[in-house]
């Protein structure tokens, strides 16, 4: 029995040691989680406020020499989110009823989400 003195604290800071690293991979793997999510919700966010946009210019009137076309009225916008007025350049050297239209989301003036889409004179 005099050998086995000390013992029990020696076996309690190992359990302790062992909980301690399952806990830190527990909450790190947690806090990857939570990135993830922000970060899928960012780029869903961003891609449907695009989407959005490319619906409205759809529908849009073809303007010939335009250097970007106005923004949807009635877009809802939240709140740290922003899209510039899309930027318009010619496919060809003139604009001969094709244009390269591009839609740009973006989060606190980063962009999240650019999209192009080409518009014709039909």
């Amino acid at each position: 029995m005099k050998n086995e003195k000390g013992l029990a604290l020696i076996e309690t800071l190992v359990a302790l040691a062992l909980l301690g690293i399952v806990a830190v991979g527990i909450l790190s793997g947690m806090a990857t989680t939570a990135r993830g999510s922000t970060i899928a919700t960012e780029q869903t966010t961003a891609e449907s406020l695009v989407r959005s946009e490319i619906e409205y210019l759809k529908g849009y009137a073809y303007q010939y020499s335009a250097t970007q076309y106005p923004l949807d009225p009635d877009l809802v916008i939240p709140t740290g989110w922003s899209i510039p007025p899309p930027s318009v350049a010619p496919v060809h050297a003139t604009d001969d009823g094709i244009q390269m239209v591009t839609i740009t989301a973006q989060r606190n003036g980063n962009a999240k989400f650019t999209a192009t889409i080409y518009k014709a004179d039909r």
